[in-house]
């Protein structure tokens, strides 16, 4: 059975990887996010209409989604600037879990988002003990399925015009990955 996440998630709880730090967003972030969160390119491709001023980005922090346990701000150790987030949703009946995350553009190509998500998959399946996480991304948008194919997901499937984001009716690319092929993948 799945653990809940949020009595096994502390509420300052950080990942570390090789590159990066996954953590609780802070007030100081907010110029971060904005950078991001304001970003035509990043928000092309997600349902998040994004951010206005940077009072939205202070708003969103304190916002009560945003310090959940399961939300994390990406930040690039190099140089200590959240860089984007990554977050996961459970589905503790069926013991799965999904994700979403994005990434400042200027940070894309560089495989921090891959390695963000190695770290979540790996709470997800080792800490959370959950059987299968899923994920889709908006046609259009290869680099993401790209990201997941890179930490072992398979495609599952491709829903024609099964979205509509920012008016534009959108296919939908499903990836998933169970607990056995995760193991597998990283050679457990």
């Amino acid at each position: 059975m799945v653990k809940n996440y949020k009595e096994v998630l502390y509420d300052n709880e950080t990942f570390h990887t090789k590159n990066l730090i996954l953590r609780k967003f802070k007030k100081e972030d907010a110029p971060d996010i904005f950078e991001y969160g304001s970003d035509s390119a990043v928000l092309e491709y997600l349902t998040w209409e994004g951010l206005k001023t940077i009072d939205d980005a202070k708003n969103s922090i304190a916002d009560h989604y945003w310090s959940r346990p399961g939300i994390f701000a990406i930040e690039l150790k190099s140089n200590k600037k959240c860089i984007g987030c990554i977050d996961f949703r459970i589905n503790p009946a069926h013991e799965k879990a999904e994700f979403g995350y994005c990434l400042n553009k200027k940070y894309w190509g560089h495989g921090y988002m891959t390695e963000a998500l190695h770290a979540v998959l790996e709470l997800l399946f080792n800490k959370l003990e959950i059987n299968r996480v899923e994920a889709t991304y908006f046609t259009g948008n290869e680099g993401s399925g790209k990201v997941m194919a890179k930490c072992g997901m398979e495609f599952e499937g491709t829903g024609k015009a099964e979205m509509k984001i920012k008016n534009i009716f959108r296919d939908v690319v499903h990836y998933g990955i169970t607990k056995e092929r995760w193991f597998s993948f990283i050679g457990g």
